[in-house]
């Protein structure tokens, strides 16, 4: 869950299949499954650490090569035991595919895949050969109201990522140690807070909670992998949303991006820009199961709104997460899925979500003390057809997810989605991909109970809120158009129903644009 990591070995893939996805990282795949010819008709991209025909002429030698060679992969874990768990009862084909294929990102990127400027990749390539790569990329979301809400209008929100990789093996002799570094600039404005009366949800993915930002430190973690790649461990300043409860196909939506918003509504995860110190460990102890498990630090979101004001920010408690992902590849396609089951436990003592009682409701309503905070999720999806090539992304989806939280100290207390993300469903354009996803949200009961109290007193309900809030339900769609390698244009549809949780405020249709490039 990408995020941001780079490539060590990315060959036999399709360019354009891939961009079409929009979000989505490679990482390196076992290289001993490199004799697999590419599709007719694809294009083979090939990494510049790896590629000596394609070096720089003043590139190292290839036994200076050898003497630091490429960390091993990050998103390609060796397996502790050489078999299979339940997969075995779906799948008695060899699994090769799983050793060779392209797998979900660690991190969840922003950019198109392919370079709008591949004229710089020899200087690319030159660096990458001496320890340092890095993407520079480019989003912007402009979404416009075009009924209900509160106002017709559009509001538009962009960032900048400047994301590094620096091999510490080559550069500095320590062998395996790779530090990696995002920088962003974010601004723009949020169509959910200007047209839409929305405060819970943000219609537009990029705005920033930290406000406009021009050189704002996202990521900076160390990674490092033991024991012949069978544990990985990242440590430093990490955003726990693009480690935990996401996935490809979820960044491919605008709401759903990075998590689900019933996640990412509450202190204690993490969401981008916003990160925290901890660390994750991730293993796999069966070719199919992946367990990752890691401490981070909580604190208030918009704490330290430049991200390096570290000395700035206030911890609360500690997030403790785990995660379970079994991919099987179910039948004679081989179709890939990936069945997350999660769970995560704040320690940080929250006040329950009732707000001010009134004095005559008082002796009648119990405040919980302060308690601390626990999410569980489900998030499914799974290939139902392939289409255009043998990796991960060369097909269709479907996919759902459950989120539950602590009720009485959580913005939402529920979520569910159900959603499709398809490829090729228009003749003659084989690597567009629409995808389409209804996602529910129940608010907190508490801050539902705490509201209607104060109603009935005659009393503000709090800022922005129309009336007691129970729930709202949006419905997404898009539509991704691979322009060329590097480029992305991915129009969006938007329909908020019960916009800011009541039915006060008619519900909202929007529509925008999505751009997606990569230097």
């Amino acid at each position: 869950m990408s995020r941001k990591c780079f490539l060590k070995v990315f060959l036999q893939i399709n360019i354009l299949s891939a961009i079409a996805i929009t979000p989505l990282t490679v990482h390196a795949q076992d290289t001993t499954q490199t004799t697999q010819q590419p599709a007719p008709g694809t294009a083979v991209r090939q990494l510049p650490s790896t590629t000596p025909g394609m070096s720089h002429p003043a590139a190292r030698t290839q036994h200076a090569r050898a003497a630091h060679p490429p960390a091993p992969s990050a998103d390609h874990l060796g397996a502790i035991f050489d078999t299979e768990s339940i997969s075995s009862l779906l799948n008695r084909n060899d699994d090769a595919l799983r050793r060779s294929d392209l797998t979900a990102g660690y991190y969840v990127p922003a950019e198109a895949f392919g370079h709008i400027a591949p004229q710089l990749s020899p200087y690319r390539n030159w660096l990458a050969e001496r320890g340092f790569s890095f993407e520079f990329s480019y989003k912007g979301e402009a979404m416009a109201n075009v009924g209900g809400g509160i106002s017709k209008g559009m509001s538009y929100a962009h960032e900048l990522t400047f994301n590094t990789r620096w091999d510490l093996g080559r550069l500095l002799g320590l062998d395996g140690w790779i530090l990696h570094a995002v920088m962003m600039e974010r601004a723009g404005r949020e169509v959910s807070y200007d047209h839409v009366g929305e405060h819970h949800i943000l219609l537009s993915e990029v705005y920033s909670l930290s406000g406009h930002a021009a050189a704002h430190l996202a990521d900076i973690y160390l990674e490092k992998s033991f024991f012949n790649n069978r544990i990985n461990i990242n440590i430093g300043r990490i955003t726990l949303t693009h480690t935990y409860a996401t996935s490809v196909l979820l960044c491919t939506f605008m709401v759903q991006c990075s998590a689900p918003p019933a996640i990412k509504a509450d202190e204690g995860w993490s969401v981008y820009p916003k990160a925290n110190w901890g660390g994750t460990l991730r293993i796999k102890p069966t070719r199919d199961l992946t367990l990752r498990t890691g401490v981070y630090r909580v604190g208030a979101l918009t704490e330290n709104p430049s991200g390096w004001a570290w000395g700035s920010e206030h911890s609360t408690g500690v997030m403790l997460p785990i995660e379970l992902t079994w991919e099987p590849f179910i039948g004679p396609d081989n179709l890939p899925g990936h069945y997350k089951l999660g769970f995560a436990h704040d320690t940080s003592p929250y006040a329950d979500r009732l707000g001010t009682i009134p004095a005559m409701f008082a002796k009648d309503v119990i405040h919980d003390a302060n308690k601390p905070r626990d999410t569980f999720y489900i998030e499914v999806d799974q290939m139902v057809y392939r289409k255009g090539g043998q990796h991960q992304m060369a097909g269709g989806y479907i996919l759902a997810g459950y989120v539950h939280n602590t009720p009485s100290v959580s913005t939402f207390s529920d979520q569910v989605y159900v959603g499709a993300s398809l490829l090729g469903i228009i003749p003659r354009r084989p690597f567009d991909r629409f995808g389409v996803m209804y996602s529910y949200y129940q608010m907190s009961p508490a801050i539902t109970v705490g509201q209607r109290l104060r109603q009935l007193a005659g009393m503000s309900m709090g800022a922005f809120v129309n009336g007691p809030q129970t729930h709202s339900a949006i419905l997404e769609a898009y539509y991704g158009v691979p322009i060329r390698p590097g480029l992305v244009l991915q129009p969006e549809f938007e329909y908020m129903m019960r916009p800011g949780q009541t039915s006060v405020i008619p519900n909202a249709t929007l529509v925008g644009l999505k751009v997606l490039g990569n230097l």
